[in-house]
């Protein structure tokens, strides 16, 4: 069984540009979702299509039984998030003078757990695997955060595993003092999504691959929602990440200045 949590990246380039005729033939069955798929690969070359059926370790989830799912009919709004998911990335990503990042010329490759609803997801080589009832993707904001913990996943990895390289000291002592104990992780945890079968934060859950890796793609994602509240509504909702303990502060300088060119809206720290 290959596990969940191996991924590994690596610098490519997108597929030749499909013409509809070579779009995956399931498309043909609702044009709708063939529209869609059709504008993902025009406006950004990203290429959607189906994963393999596969047996996979899951770690604390278990072994996950995936097979193919087109996003079609019933599955269609799964497509339609990502194509707003991708929308509202591409256009983040015009604030940033020179991101060291990548965001286009993706394959998204579409998949359905049998007997459950996890992974939501996963990061594989310049593709972002889609489970079509992944917990996490009930609605167009639960689709798009996970892209964007995805999408960093990728970069971390195209970067030299730069997460394990950088943070690993300080998110080793967090775990040393808190293990899986919510009150204690809560200054450091930069998402509120916790495992259901822990009841732990899911950057700080065990067993579940190199656990530096999620802690640093859900901070990416802490760092995509406060930039966008920022923009939007000019100050934040609750204290920002970067001004709670000392070790929140490294390791958001740190990926500001390795990702996101050194942009940050969010005021210093009184």
């Amino acid at each position: 069984m290959r596990s969940i949590f191996v991924v590994i990246c690596c610098v490519g380039t997108a597929a030749a540009a499909p013409k509809d005729s070579e779009l995956h033939a399931g498309f043909n069955a609702d044009p709708k979702a063939k529209a869609i798929a059709r504008a993902l690969y025009d406006d950004y070359g990203d290429i959607a299509t189906v994963g393999e059926e596969e047996t996979m370790d899951g770690g604390y989830r278990g072994s996950i039984h995936l097979v193919p799912e087109l996003p079609i009919n019933r599955y269609r709004a799964q497509l339609e998030w990502v194509a707003s998911a991708m929308r509202e990335i591409d256009a983040f990503f015009a604030e940033i003078k020179q991101p060291k990042y990548r965001w286009k010329q993706l394959t998204f490759r579409f998949v359905r757990s049998v007997g459950k609803r996890t992974p939501s997801a996963y990061a594989l080589g310049w593709s972002i695997t889609h489970n079509v009832v992944g917990s996490l993707l009930k609605s167009e904001a639960g689709v798009r955060d996970t892209y964007f913990h995805e999408l960093f996943h990728l970069n971390d990895f195209d970067h030299g595993d730069w997460s394990k390289k950088t943070l690993r000291k300080d998110y080793a002592a967090i775990v040393r003092q808190c293990g899986i104990r919510v009150k204690c992780l809560e200054p450091f945890a930069p998402n509120t999504t916790k495992v259901r079968v822990s009841g732990t934060y899911y950057a700080f859950q065990p067993n579940n691959g190199e656990g530096v890796h999620e802690y640093a793609a859900e901070l990416a994602v802490r760092y995509f929602k406060e930039q966008i509240e920022m923009r939007t509504k000019g100050k934040l909702s609750k204290k920002a990440f970067k001004c709670g303990p000392p070790a929140n502060a490294r390791a958001w300088q740190a990926l500001v200045d390795e990702f996101f060119a050194g942009h940050d809206l969010v005021p210093a720290c009184e």
